[in-house]
Formats: C-alpha cells, structure tokens, sequence
C-alpha cells in the first residue's frame, strides 16, 4: 500500500480544516492511519512559531522575515513527522504548506523567488502528491472570519491584502498545473466538495 501526501490550501475561512478531516476520515474507512498536521504547528517548534506568528498583537515583520519562520516550522515538520510517517507507509494529510508562503510572504517577483528558494532547499523532494486549493473570493473569506475584527494578524490584514493572497494561491495553480487542483468553494455544500476530492485521491487509496 502506497502512502500518500495531501494538502489542503486556501483562503482563511474556505473549510480546509472540515475538508481535511473528511479525508482523514475517508482514508480510515479504507483501513488507512494518516497522520493530520496543521501549519504552522504539530511539532513544539512549529506550535511555539505559530502562537507568534499569528498573534494579533506583534509588530509588523518583513515578509522575508515571516518567511523563514515559516520554513523552520515547515523543516521541523518534515523531518519529525511527515518523513517518518511516509516512509511507515501512512498518508499524510496537512493543512497549508509552501503554496501558504507564497500567497502571504510572496507578493512581489522578488519575494516569490525569495520563497522558491526557501522551498528548494528545505522541501527538496518531500513534496505533496497534490495540493488541493479551495478558492473563496476575498471578500468572502474576509467576512468568514470576522471581517475587521479578523481572528489573527493576517486575517486582520484587510480585503486588498487578502485579494493578493488569492492572486498568490491561484498563480501556484498556473505554475503547478500538475501537482495541484483548484476547487470553487462558494455556493457548494461540504460534502460535494468532500466528494471532489475524493475522486482525486482515489486512485492512491485503492
């Protein structure tokens, strides 16, 4: 039985953490044991980076700055868990990971680049089987989550940032039409897109 690396992306509010635990559970209807993570988060390191990261509170960072805290976090996940679990034969399934990055630190050429180069050297070939992104307006995603009272510091950020990190989630998509797959969210029931995603996992489920 082969193992298999999901991740679920997308705007704040999309339903990654629903559509992450349907997966889990589907997997474990076929007799599987994957291993949900979270990030940034599951490990100490990523737990501690992710209680700063996200506090409302904190100063403003350079996006480089945020960047590199995000790929410790990233580094400590992959070595810790997620190689250890794929190598045991168990799926892994992991809300965001460097298409996150991109979206939120890389909105400018040179911050992408800046990013990519992050992701070669810390990812390399630990990389997803398919990164699946669930696309939700801006607008959508900003009320999802509290509109201006938004529950973290880059959910606090705005409409016009959050419309930049769609533009950073669906540009990923263009650049890596194969290893990830775009799903509208808005006006769609949890289980159809539950469904959806299923049917893109079949084939290393069975």
């Amino acid at each position: 039985m082969t193992s298999a690396f999901w991740v679920l992306e997308g705007m704040d509010g999309c339903g990654k953490t629903t559509q992450a635990e349907n997966l889990v559970a589907a997997l474990e209807a076929d007799g599987r044991q994957p291993l949900h993570l979270r990030e940034p988060g599951s490990t100490g390191l990523g737990e501690g980076l992710r209680a700063m990261l996200l506090d409302k509170k904190r100063a403003d960072w350079d996006p480089r700055s945020e960047a590199l805290m995000f790929f410790a976090a990233r580094n400590q996940l992959l070595r810790e868990l997620v190689a250890p679990a794929l190598a045991a034969g168990h799926d892994v399934v992991c809300e965001r990971f460097t298409p996150s990055t991109l979206a939120y630190q890389g909105q400018t050429p040179e911050l992408r680049q800046w990013v990519l180069e992050l992701d070669r050297l810390v990812v390399a070939k630990q990389r997803p089987d398919c990164v699946f992104i669930l696309d939700l307006a801006a607008e959508d995603s900003f009320a999802r989550v509290g509109g201006d009272v938004g529950h973290d510091s880059f959910e606090a950020r705005g409409v016009s940032f959050q419309q930049k990190v769609r533009e950073g989630y669906l540009s990923y998509a263009q650049a890596f039409p194969q290893a990830s797959k775009v799903i509208a969210v808005a006006q769609r029931s949890i289980e159809d897109i539950a469904q959806e995603i299923l049917a893109v996992t079949q084939d290393r489920r069975s």
